[in-house]
């Protein structure tokens, strides 16, 4: 017999049926035998009665939660009274007649039958792999899933072809020294910071390109916004027209994913107590030294020799544009050049700034981009005045040796949207499985103590 996910069994009203999945909660009252199972399409109620099978009873009392089963039985509707709105199945229950348990599972370190995970983030992550399976955590990788769904959408309808670049390089890509180094084959390497350099050896053969890979930074830094690995989603447009051509596409993608991902997963925004977001039809963009003109105003705090918008200035002048725009989102524009990587376009008016640009929502800055600079010769002196060396960068110059069209591009950050779009307090918490300085999988201090006993143990 053919398994049925638990969203059909509706369809399958006195009919038999297999149901394959783990056992989310089970009750118990009298000889009635409730439980939940669940299986990636959601939870359906089972029901275990005596008379209908003795074995499945004998078997369904000693289940406990994430023993993962098979059940045959028939699929009966439930009475009008008992009809459960918040579940795709919930007009219906399974009457089991045989429960085959395919895996038991151990007693759970915490309760995981509730609507909510109510763990310290440590705990959180040290128990991951089970973690995961709890619908509050799970919801949070389906949108994961639909931001990254809904960014290639946007992306094809900017015309751009899906690319695949390596995540290990010769050289540093922003020249910088927060990099992991790698010993390959005996010849230092590097893994990415991002896929900057190869997306835009690409445009030279696509014109519009577009890549979702994984990239490195090496910060000595612990915070709720970055992560040593991440998950970069990136556009690179040759032959722009003009500046403002990049920046309405960025506004475009990232407007569209934010729009689109809240209305088709209302419920789960609901669920996570999230308002619908201000999407603006046009979305407010200000200069780097305007944005700070107006946090100044606001707050009397004096910006006027700061090069950059710090997290503070980032979420006030979010609640400016939230105020006065009705907006989630601004564009904050023009960069200090010395401040950018060594591929960003002077501004030709005032070449102290550059064409760059950083989107910002709900207080954070989700995306960073720039024109880049496309001339041979000016990018040399570029990375020379940069201290990078441009003997690291033979093939990424290679292309602008032969010809590069005016072009430019922009990159978010997968997890960073994807915190800020459920208002997570932290980024860990949009990470299937988060690197940073303190854990790989585990944390440090715990592998460490591991090692430890199992010296003492060959000693």
């Amino acid at each position: 017999m053919k398994r049925v996910l638990t969203a059909d069994t509706p369809l399958h009203v006195d009919q038999e049926v297999v149901v394959k999945g783990f056992v989310h909660v089970r009750r118990d009252h009298g000889k009635l035998i409730f439980f939940d199972l669940r299986d990636a399409a959601g939870l359906l109620q089972i029901v275990v009665v005596p008379s209908v099978s003795e074995e499945a009873s004998k078997v369904a009392s000693e289940l406990r939660p994430e023993d993962v089963v098979e059940v045959h039985g028939l699929i009966k509707a439930r009475p009008e009274k008992l009809v459960n709105p918040k579940l795709k199945s919930g007009t219906v229950e399974l009457s089991a007649k045989k429960i085959t348990l395919l895996s038991k599972a151990e007693t759970l370190p915490f309760d995981m039958g509730g609507a909510s995970l109510n763990l310290e983030l440590p705990t959180l992550l040290d128990h991951r792999s089970l973690t995961l399976r709890h619908e509050s955590v799970r919801n949070i990788f389906l949108i994961q899933a639909a931001i990254a769904e809904e960014f290639r959408n946007a992306a094809k309808t900017l015309g751009c072809t899906e690319i695949f670049v390596p995540t290990i390089a010769a050289g540093a890509t922003e020249g910088g020294a927060d990099v992991f180094k790698v010993d390959y084959y005996g010849h230092e390497a590097f893994m990415i910071q991002s896929p900057q350099l190869y997306k835009q050896i690409m445009v030279s053969v696509f014109e519009r390109v577009f890549v979702i890979t994984k990239a490195y930074r090496a910060e000595p830094s612990v915070t709720t916004r970055h992560l040593s690995e991440v998950t970069m989603i990136d556009i690179e447009i040759a032959f722009i027209d003009s500046f403002e051509e990049l920046l309405d596409a960025f506004e475009f993608v990232g407007s569209s994913i934010v729009k689109n991902v809240s209305e088709k997963y209302s419920g789960i925004f609901k669920n996570f107590g999230i308002e619908k977001p201000l999407v603006p039809t046009k979305i407010p963009r200000l200069t780097l030294r305007a944005a700070q003109k107006i946090i100044t105003e606001r707050t009397g705090r004096d910006l006027s020799k700061e090069m950059d918008l710090n997290p503070e200035d980032e979420r006030e002048i979010c609640l400016w544009a939230r105020e006065n725009h009705k907006s989630d989102f601004v564009t904050v524009t023009h960069y200090p050049t010395k401040k950018r990587a060594f591929y960003t376009y002077p501004d030709p008016e005032n070449p102290e700034y550059s064409l760059s640009y950083d989107l910002l929502f709900k207080g954070t800055e989700i995306l960073s981009g720039s024109r880049r600079i496309n001339d041979y010769d000016q990018l040399v002196v570029a990375m020379k005045a940069r201290g990078v060396d441009p003997k690291n960068f033979g093939m990424y110059l290679q292309a602008f040796k032969y010809g590069m069209p005016p072009e430019g591009g922009f990159s978010f950050g997968l997890e960073r949207i994807t915190m800020k779009m459920l208002e997570l307090a932290n980024i860990r918490e949009a990470s299937l499985f988060p690197r940073d300085m303190e854990r790989v999988d585990e944390r440090f201090s715990k592998r460490e103590e591991k090692t430890g006993n199992d010296q003492k143990r060959e000693k």
